[in-house]
This record gives C-alpha cells, sequence and structure tokens, in this order.
C-alpha cells in the first residue's frame, strides 16, 4: 500500500445537511479543515463532497444460498465501496468476515453476528434456528460477536396458518432484547407483516428492518419510542415477484406480500411524517447485488422523504446513529466526491467522481 498523499479536495464539502465548507484538506489520513504548513505534493480533488456513504442493511458474506468464501466477499465489499459506501452496517452474516478490517483498502463493517431465526421460519443456512427458551442465550452469543448489534427474524412465512407470523412470544423477546442491552449492544429485527411489531418495540427493540407492516397505530408507537427503521425499499420492490412465486402453495402469504408491497411508500412516508427515525439499506447479499446504495436514497425520496433527508439516512444522520464521525477536524477521510450537489439531483449519487478511503483515493 502506497504512503497516503496530501489531498486537497476543493469546491462544495457537505458535512451536514446545511453545512458546506469551500475545502478540506487530508493529511496523514486525517481530515484537516487548515492547509497544512509544510504540505509537499499535493494533489488537488475537485467536485461535491459527501461523507462515505452508508448501507445501513447489507449482507457482506452471504449469497441466497448461505455464506460465501473469502474472494466473494472481497468483491462484494470493493462493488459497493466503488459505488461509495463506506460504512456498512452488516446486517447478519454466518460468513466470518473480520479479515476485512485488516483491509484499508475495503470499507468498514458494523456487524450484527449471525441472524437469530425460529426453527425453519427463515431462510436456509442463513440463520441459527432455535426455540424461544434459548433466545437470550444465543443472543448474548452473538452479540460478543457482532459490533454492538444484533440481528432476528421477527416475523417469516408460518406454514401452519399459510401467511406471515410472529416468531417470538412477548416474554422471549423481552429477555432477549434485555440480556442484548446488558452487554452494550442493540437489537434490530426483520419484519415484514403487522403482527410482531407492537410486541418488539414494547420489549424494548431499538430497530426494525423493512416494516412494511407498520400501521396508524404502530408508527405513533415508534415515533414515541425512537425505535428507526431501515425500509429496504429497493428489496421490498422484489415482493410481486416473490408473491407469484409462491401463490399456489400458499395464496394468503402471496395476497399479503402484495398488499404490504403496494402500500410501502405511504407507509415510509407516513413514518417519516410521525418523526420515525429511517435511515437507508438496500438489504444486498442475499438475491439483491451490492453497490445499489444510490437507488435506495432515490426510493426514499420516492415515498416522500425530501431530498436532503433521503440523502442524511445514507450519510450524516446514518453515521450518527451508528456512532461513526462524518467530516469531521482529525476524524479519518472517508468521503466520496461527485460532479454535482446531491441534494439537488440525488441520481448523482450513481456516479462517483473520486472515493477516498482512509484518506487514499481508492476509486
Amino acid at each position: 500500500m502506497t504512503e497516503r498523499a496530501v489531498l486537497h479536495i476543493r469546491g462544495r464539502i457537505l458535512t451536514g445537511p446545511q453545512e458546506v465548507r469551500d475545502e478540506l484538506w487530508v493529511v496523514g489520513g486525517r481530515v484537516s479543515f487548515e492547509r497544512p504548513a509544510t504540505a509537499r505534493d499535493i494533489t488537488v480533488v475537485e467536485g461535491w463532497a459527501l461523507p462515505g456513504l452508508v448501507d445501513a442493511h447489507c449482507h457482506v458474506g452471504l449469497d441466497a444460498h448461505g455464506a460465501v468464501d473469502a474472494d466473494t466477499s472481497e468483491k462484494q465489499a470493493l462493488t459497493d465501496r466503488d459505488a461509495g459506501t463506506l460504512l456498512v452496517r452488516d446486517a447478519g452474516s454466518a460468513a466470518d468476515t473480520r479479515w476485512i478490517d485488516e483491509r484499508e483498502d475495503l470499507p468498514r463493517i458494523i456487524r450484527a453476528g449471525r441472524h437469530i431465526a425460529r426453527t425453519r421460519r427463515y431462510i436456509r443456512n442463513y440463520a441459527h434456528e432455535i426455540e424461544p427458551e434459548d433466545l437470550p442465550a444465543y443472543v448474548a452469543r452473538e452479540a460478543r460477536r457482532g459490533d454492538g448489534w444484533v440481528k432476528l427474524v421477527g416475523d417469516w412465512l408460518d406454514r401452519t396458518t399459510g401467511d406471515l407470523g410472529a416468531c417470538w412470544p412477548r416474554e422471549a423477546a423481552e429477555a432477549a432484547i434485555a440480556e442484548a442491552h446488558r452487554l452494550g449492544a442493540r437489537v434490530t429485527a426483520h419484519c415484514f407483516a403487522e403482527e410482531s411489531l407492537a410486541d418488539l418495540v414494547e420489549a424494548g427493540i431499538d430497530c426494525v428492518e423493512h416494516a412494511t407492516g407498520l400501521t396508524e397505530e404502530t408508527i405513533p408507537l415508534f415515533a414515541e419510542r425512537g425505535v428507526a427503521i431501515v425500509p429496504t425499499l429497493v428489496n421490498i420492490d422484489t415482493f410481486p415477484a416473490l408473491a407469484a412465486g409462491g401463490e399456489a402453495k400458499f395464496p394468503h402469504w402471496a395476497a399479503h406480500m402484495r398488499r404490504l408491497y403496494e402500500r410501502r411508500y405511504d407507509t415510509v412516508r407516513a413514518a417519516h411524517e410521525a418523526g420515525v427515525p429511517i435511515y437507508a439499506g438496500t438489504d444486498a447479499g442475499g438475491s439483491l447485488p451490492h453497490g445499489i446504495i444510490g437507488r435506495e436514497v432515490r426510493e426514499l425520496a420516492a415515498a416522500g422523504l425530501p431530498a436532503v433527508a433521503a440523502l442524511s439516512a445514507a450519510t450524516w444522520g446514518a453515521r450518527a446513529w451508528l456512532g461513526r464521525p462524518g467530516l469531521a477536524e482529525g476524524e479519518s477521510a472517508d468521503l466520496v466526491v461527485y460532479e454535482a450537489d446531491p441534494r439537488a439531483d440525488l441520481r448523482v449519487l450513481e456516479a462517483p467522481r473520486r472515493i477516498v478511503l482512509r484518506g487514499r483515493v481508492v476509486a
């Protein structure tokens, strides 16, 4: 790896939704807003700069069949990086990707350990499949393996009813979430349907993935408790095809999935208007490709979030939520440079001009 050059980022530096500077320096891999006194061999990069994008629901190390090898994981991480994603919250993976932390050319990852699901109630080869009495112990295990997050499967297809159904009794969820919090971890859950949401919020959950089942009754509860959602709208876009594939065997489930899909934008818009924290995530790594965070941000805007709010869901706001710095004095220089102002046209996000990771131009 070559030595870090001194970079001069010049143009418009978006350090916050309405906070703009004219220039930024990268010295020793870190951000400075003062010109270094003895800088030589300065590389100038011009454009509109943002903190490295955040994919708050991504699966490095997984494909549709389970864990993948290191070479495939590397390609996934590089694809995300080259799309501007420099921070990933890996929302569950059966693969051990700790080796990525040693690579200065790959995105930073915040891991949630392996998914924890009810027996025969999730994608094969993905999760620990257990019964409710074992939930607190498995949550403790994954809290210790992860980076401050644990991922539950909150609902899934129940073959006995032929529709989506909650996976965990309220008491089991409460005990498990309390154990995670005792160990300093936050808890999130995959939830498509309506049934599990109130119980999980009352049990103290911190975040819900997808959250297509939010209603007029549960949205105020999420807002009051500050429970975040990561809608993964690019993933919800697959619901019609999933419904068509399963309709012959599970017609009630298929119809339910179509209803959730049809109201997806209304659900996200209502959540935003109520003050529910919303962050951008793609669910890449299962059936979806990596490198599509720009599409997800545009989907959030299509659902009714103002452009700056949709952008914040993948930049300033997401980094603050995850406890990671943005473009601040002395912090690691992880940033993306664009030709034009992404606040004016979110399509700009899908064409980064330069990507700087740990102070080096990597793409």
